[in-house]
């Protein structure tokens, strides 16, 4: 298998420039996602990455050759599309094995690929059907299958999940984990699904407007996030935004938001650079808040009444909105919580998970 090298790759059409000097090292065995929202440039660079566009400047190298020039078909890479672009009018087994025969590999070695294929994918009871007798899973485990006979250096997804629904899509995320874990492959997925991200991903690569904001683990990007893009952006339901304004006096620093004072934790983090009156935004996870009646039993954790607007139970957790100094936010709650809306509750915040942002930059200070 290959690693995967982007450097200062720019991709323009006429003027408009759309990405902006990438640069990416994609591990041999790797599995990266970039995930981003419609139009940040996500899919064009994994086009780039497999010759369907050109690149404007920069280099792209696999297995450490430059491939800029190299035709598609050369870079011995499979792409897996969001439409499956099956041919209708063939079985599945002739659907995988047709770019085996296009190369005139021998009908033994076609055939012995294509059933291994089949076996991982769980295909072998379908392969004499046509794509319109399968369903959209099917469909696509066989898109999956005709890439794999190619045994190719780089798997390459382009948001294959979309069409499906979340049933399907919850189970082809697990399918697509363990085709990884079991080839070893180094592979490259486009989505703008942040949880398909968070699952899949050894490593992140969060885009905005064909810049990356930020590459990470799933936990890295979600407890660590560098701005106030990929703090919103990874994490369901989003972290929450306050507006704040510090206030140091007698030595303790505070966050004012609206009305209420969010205490600026001395331990743990280093704390940060503030001055008195500067503007900065709160970042405060849903799933940092908690329900309490007893502020003893937590003394080292910021405590808030907030008046319930609407509560949602979702499975195992309950997601409520919540009114409190004027600010809206959302809890994420363990447990089937079912307050009346008007219902005033004490919440709990652990302040070792408060992020400060700057808002004219957006970077996080703290």
């Amino acid at each position: 298998m290959s690693s995967v090298e982007l450097t200062q790759v720019v991709k323009r059409y006429g003027d408009v420039e759309v990405v902006h000097g990438v640069d990416l090292s994609i591990e041999q065995n790797e599995f990266i996602v970039l995930v981003g929202p419609s139009g940040c440039g996500k899919s064009t660079i994994l086009r780039m990455i497999a010759g369907l566009e050109e690149i404007s400047d920069g280099s792209v190298k696999i297995g450490g050759k430059v491939v800029n020039a190299v035709a598609p078909k050369h870079r011995n890479i499979a792409m897996v599309f969001q439409n499956y672009a099956l041919y209708p009018h063939m079985t599945v087994y002739d659907n995988m094995a047709f770019s085996l025969k296009m190369q005139k590999r021998p009908k033994d070695e076609i055939d012995r690929k294509v059933n291994e294929a089949a076996v991982i994918l769980g295909l072998s009871d379908f392969l004499k059907r046509k794509p319109a007798a399968l369903s959209g899973g099917q469909r696509q485990r066989v898109a999956m299958g005709r890439a794999i006979v190619r045994r190719p250096d780089v798997f390459l997804f382009d948001e294959p999940l979309s069409n499906l629904d979340a049933q399907l899509r919850t189970q082809m995320r697990m399918e697509i984990k363990k085709l990884h874990l079991q080839l070893e492959t180094t592979t490259v997925y486009v989505t703008h699904d942040q949880v398909e991200a968070m699952t899949l991903a050894d490593r992140i690569v969060i885009l905005k407007d064909g810049h990356i904001q930020q590459i990470g683990t799933p936990i890295e990007v979600y407890e660590q996030p560098k701005n106030m893009f990929v703090s919103r952006f990874i994490g369901n339901p989003p972290m929450n935004h306050l507006e704040a304004v510090v206030q140091k006096k007698s030595g303790a620093c505070f966050l004012n938001a609206g009305g209420l004072k969010v205490p600026v934790p001395q331990n743990g983090k280093s704390s940060p650079a503030l001055t008195d009156g500067q503007q900065v935004v709160v970042g405060l996870r849903p799933d940092a808040i908690f329900l309490t009646n007893d502020h003893k039993m937590f003394p080292d954790n910021w405590h808030f009444d907030g008046q319930v607007v609407v509560a949602e139970i979702i499975g195992g957790t309950s997601l409520l909105e919540v009114v409190f100094g004027g600010n809206e936010m959302v809890a994420e709650i363990e447990g089937r919580v079912l307050p009346r809306p008007g219902e005033k509750l004490n919440f709990a915040y652990d302040l070792k998970q408060m992020h400060i942002f700057d808002p004219a930059s957006q970077a996080i200070i703290h």
